[in-house]
């Protein structure tokens, strides 16, 4: 089905938006309950997306990967966590970075939740199911992709610093100096295709997977 661009934003908005800012949250929360409640003092436990969005990372970028490729990402405002409030900083850094694609996880389980109940519904009620079907996959796709991403080894993505808590000191205080140039790595990797190359066999395994068990 093709969809026009109206038709595409108003299909993936609400999924990128959610997955975006209930990322965040789940920083801030799991954060919060191991002692550092910087992000409950700023008002960032909180799931409304206007307290999350970054102007670039949550509307620019999504928008002009949405019109130019098939291929959407995005970040919102990073949650403030200061580590050393921690009630265990190396330990608990790792719960507090794998909280985000947790999340993600989760969210991607209630899309496919959503997406059989749509094609249950397709032959009796099109007008409901057919947006239900389109915005749940869009969820499934984006939490997938912001899971994996985020997952990647690369300080400070989160698989960076739980990568960092499980090294020992020495070992993780040396790759934790990769942080200021984890950016430029990233955009290195996607202009030269090896991001995707990368990402996208183990989101399209995992949603299948997802797929599986729900019997789609």
């Amino acid at each position: 089905m093709e969809l026009t661009l109206v038709q595409k934003i108003a299909v993936w908005a609400l999924p990128v938006i959610f997955a975006i800012t209930v990322h965040e949250v789940a920083h801030g929360w799991v954060a919060d309950r191991l002692g550092d409640p910087t992000a409950r003092d700023q008002g960032r436990l909180t799931l409304n997306p206007i307290r999350h969005i970054d102007p670039v990372g949550t509307v620019l970028v999504p928008g002009v990967m949405l019109v130019l490729t098939s291929f959407v990402f995005g970040w919102a405002k990073p949650v403030p966590v200061d580590f050393r409030r921690l009630n265990n900083p190396r330990r608990d850094m790792i719960w507090v970075a794998a909280a985000g694609p947790g999340a993600n996880l989760l969210m991607a389980l209630i899309w496919v939740g959503l997406l059989k109940l749509g094609l249950a519904l397709l032959a009796s009620q099109p007008w409901i199911a057919t947006p239900l079907v389109l915005m749940s996959e869009a969820g499934i796709f984006i939490n997938l992709v912001l899971m994996v991403l985020n997952l990647l080894p690369i300080p400070p993505l989160d698989g960076g610093r739980i990568l960092t808590g499980l090294l020992p000191r020495d070992l993780a205080a040396g790759f934790a100096r990769i942080e200021p140039y984890g950016l430029i790595i990233l955009v290195l990797l996607l202009v030269t295709g090896v991001l995707g190359r990368i990402l996208l066999p183990a989101i399209f395994f995992l949603r299948g997977l997802l797929r599986a068990l729900v019997g789609l």
